[in-house]
């Protein structure tokens, strides 16, 4: 059966921390990037991806469907309309790909989670929608284990590098440019950026010239 996969997406002005290297229509090219590679990597692992934007949008490869409500309240609704499993998958992955996609929606669990760096939820596959609700924001991957517990739900927790890497900060542009092989790294490497090491300390450094 192929799984329903949720991205949601904000097209205008994201990614605000990384403000001190891409201008504002840089940063929305580049959020589209990575959208992109995570579509990618949700149809190669036979994923139907649903972008949830905030507004209009195209996407070749992806159902859009426009929601301008919070997160939490917009996801809870498609969650209790379900009678399937559900993947809800975080938009600034881009060295996500189908293998872990899979190991997320291939867990014998009842939830799969992909945790992020500070504590948030990078991914969560539900396999029972009625049983859950998603409260994102904080830490919101204890938020998410407890839910479960408190429903009686087992959890997985996905260990993976290529999930757990979100994008927020410019120093998390190292990491793609090391480990990136898709559209938002050629887009990084169009606009001029190029990795910087300086007494064994790995950054980025951009040219613009």
């Amino acid at each position: 059966m192929s799984i329903e996969a949720v991205i949601p997406f904000k097209p205008s002005n994201p990614k605000s921390r990384l403000s001190s290297v891409m201008t504002v229509q840089e940063r929305e090219l580049f959020a589209e990037a990575m959208l992109h590679d995570v579509v990618i990597a949700l149809t190669e692992a036979g994923c139907r991806p649903c972008i949830l934007s905030t507004k209009t949008l195209h996407c070749s490869h992806a159902r859009v469907s426009v929601c301008d409500e919070e997160l939490n309240p917009a996801l809870n609704s498609i969650l209790a309309q379900r009678n399937e499993p559900l993947l809800i998958i975080m938009a600034d992955l881009p060295l996500v790909n189908a293998d872990v996609i899979r190991r997320v929606t291939g867990t014998a669990r009842d939830i799969g989670i992909g945790p992020g760096r500070g504590g948030g939820t990078n991914a969560i596959f539900i396999k029972d929608c009625s049983r859950f609700h998603v409260d994102y924001y904080g830490a919101s991957f204890m938020k998410h284990a407890g839910i479960a517990k408190e429903s009686g739900l087992s959890v997985e927790v996905i260990d993976s590098f290529r999930l757990y890497t979100d994008v927020d900060e410019p120093d998390d542009l190292v990491e793609l440019f090391i480990h990136g092989t898709g559209y938002a790294r050629q887009f990084l490497e169009s606009s001029g950026f190029s990795l910087r090491i300086e007494k064994g300390r790995v950054g980025i450094s951009r040219n613009t010239g």
